[in-house]
């Protein structure tokens, strides 16, 4: 659970209320994007900037009807979590796809969404939140990470690799990759 400071910390109101309409305003923009998504059809490279032009034009009763019209999700869709009405925020730090050793299995589990071509680009490749990928190869000097997604080789660069963020599957799945164990389709 994020804490708006420490928890013995002297807190003024003023910087707390700073750092609730931070909050609000992250929540009222991955409501927003999800929405945009999951009932208007965006494509999840697009909806960034369509949910910053929104995310101060809507009233705080349509974000919550949108919210709810959505099951009250607790991740946007690029694996964000999204605060809650109260100003709560989970934060879940998942190490990045390049940090994995080669023959992790891994799920995506967040992929940043600063950059609509990169977004795009990881679309065609099929990653998304909830992709498995297993790590084939670190190519030396600087070089690309090959991975498998759905069955099919590719290699990303170092920069792509270092924004998505994922959760290993399984530590036995895991061991049995890196001994040589494969899988038919991941």
């Amino acid at each position: 659970m994020h804490h708006l400071q420490g928890e013995n910390a002297p807190v003024s109101t003023s910087a707390l209320a700073q750092q609730l309409e931070a909050l609000r305003i992250i929540r009222r923009h991955r409501v927003i994007e999800a929405y945009l998504i999951e009932r208007l059809g965006y494509s999840w490279d697009r909806v960034h900037a369509e949910a910053e032009r929104l995310e101060h034009a809507a009233s705080d009763e349509l974000v919550e009807r949108m919210a709810a019209a959505l099951g009250h999700p607790e991740l946007d869709p690029h694996g964000s979590p999204i605060p809650t009405a109260q100003g709560e925020l989970t934060e879940r730090r998942h190490p990045t796809l390049m940090e994995m050793r080669t023959g992790a299995r891994v799920i995506v589990r967040e992929v940043s969404d600063a950059d609509d071509g990169r977004l795009r680009y990881l679309a065609n490749l099929g990653l998304y939140p909830g992709t498995r990928v297993e790590v084939l190869e670190h190519e030396p000097f600087e070089g690309p990470i090959r991975v498998r997604i759905a069955g099919r080789e590719r290699s990303l660069g170092r920069n792509l690799a270092e924004i998505v963020r994922v959760e290993l599957e399984s530590s036995g799945q895991e061991r049995g990759a890196a001994n040589g164990a494969t899988e038919t389709e991941t």
